[in-house]
């Protein structure tokens, strides 16, 4: 029964999707000053050992074993024990072990995502506790309740491939992050610049990249809808950085090069819970509008004052909030939305949204304060000052001669 075709696709879609997370390290790297470009490098990096330790010993048993009340998965695949080569329960075209390495390469992003919050002040000992606790905690329940056979995916939550189980998750977990750790040294006192756009522009184009797997390995198979994913994540991305750069020159007079990059991963993030539910006009119109409402997201940051460092709240968190709510407007292919005839799916994906955003602070916050209370979040004001790459790793980036 496993199909040759499909399980050669989705080896390429998880090794792409596996790709993204050193393009967000490049990506992020590229935005921090060059005192901290390896630490904030390092936290992308390895949580693709971390989260992978935990998705083989219990992760993948809680978010996609069996149901247990509609809130997380039974122990019985711990180990990965029974997930061998046949044909799994998620697929019967696939290897289990294979559905299983590619759900791996969503959860080993989505926490990674969350560093731009904090990049810049969290000790790398805090960084790896709150790691295994959130990804354990936040990841494993949610990515369970709308994929894993539990209680939104029961509802009818549309989510094709992120954008609330991953975007929504790790932007609301961003916020409380940047709220409880507080603003950098010299925040709104002195010029924070990225210190390498040329980098963050490499690191975008592999996120976009990448996000075909993500995207289109989302159907599971070799097929039209994969096809659908595919195109749609290109013309949502495409419409998004030119929509953003439009702002740019609206507001500040000039279209830039980092404008561009972060309206693609807008666009980006945006289209991935409808990627394959919307038609290509649809996809237009969802990154066009995240584009602008990203953009407008970090305007609104720097009138609240708090210090999200790499705009993950703004990009990932809103953007993730407007795709998850153009789905239930746009949905037209498998499902339809509110445009075609079925306004109860619009308030069926604000119930998924709301929960994801409710629980994620929540715990979140919660994981962030004890570790506050004992171990400590963020490193000393000199080790700050001196940059993370030397205090916390004893290295630099360049050796400038």
């Amino acid at each position: 029964m496993i199909s040759a075709g499909d399980t050669a696709w989705m080896l390429v879609a998880t090794a792409l999707v596996m790709f993204m997370t050193p393009g967000l390290a490049l990506f992020y790297g590229g935005l921090v000053r060059s005192k901290n470009v390896l630490a904030t490098m390092m936290q992308s990096f390895i949580c693709l050992g971390v989260v992978s330790i935990l998705w083989v010993l219990f992760g993948y048993s809680l978010a996609f074993g069996p149901d247990i009340g509609g809130l997380i998965g039974a122990l019985d695949w711990a180990g990965l024990s029974g997930v061998g080569l046949e044909p799994g329960p998620y697929s019967d075209k696939l290897p289990h072990l294979l559905f299983s390495a590619f759900q791996l390469m969503f959860a080993v992003i989505t926490p990674a995502l969350i560093t731009g919050a904090y990049a810049e002040r969290m000790k790398f000992s805090a960084f790896l506790i709150f790691t295994i606790l959130w990804t354990t905690l936040v990841y494993f329940p949610v990515c369970h309740w709308v994929w894993g056979g539990g209680w939104l995916g029961k509802l009818g939550a549309l989510d094709f491939a992120g954008g609330t189980v991953i975007h929504i998750n790790s932007g609301v977990a961003a916020l409380a992050a940047a709220l409880i750790l507080g603003k950098r040294q010299g925040y709104k006192q002195e010029p924070i610049y990225p210190h390498n756009l040329t980098m963050t522009v490499l690191g975008a184009s592999i996120l976009w990249f990448g996000w075909f797997g993500f995207n289109a390995g989302s159907a599971l198979a070799a097929n039209g809808t994969a096809a659908l994913a595919f195109f749609t994540t290109q013309v949502a991305t495409a419409t998004a950085a030119l929509a953003w750069i439009l702002a740019d020159k609206i507001f500040h007079g000039k279209p830039t090069t980092l404008g561009a990059a972060s309206g693609a991963v807008a666009g980006l993030v945006a289209i991935t819970p409808g990627a394959g539910f919307v038609g290509p006009v649809a996809s237009i119109m969802i990154g066009g509008a995240a584009g602008f409402i990203c953009f407008l997201a970090i305007m609104l940051k720097e009138k609240l004052g708090y210090d999200d460092s790499l705009d993950v709240v703004a990009v990932h968190g809103v953007g993730g909030l407007w795709g998850a709510l153009a789905t239930g407007l746009f949905a037209s292919i498998g499902a339809q939305g509110l445009f075609f005839g079925n306004p109860k799916q619009l308030g069926i994906q604000a119930i998924a949204a709301g929960a994801a955003i409710v629980y994620s602070f929540t715990v979140s916050s919660i994981i962030l304060l004890l570790l506050k209370k004992t171990t400590g979040l963020r490193v000393g004001n000199d080790d700050e000052v001196q940059g993370l790459d030397l205090s916390q790793h004893g290295e630099t980036g360049y050796y400038l001669r």
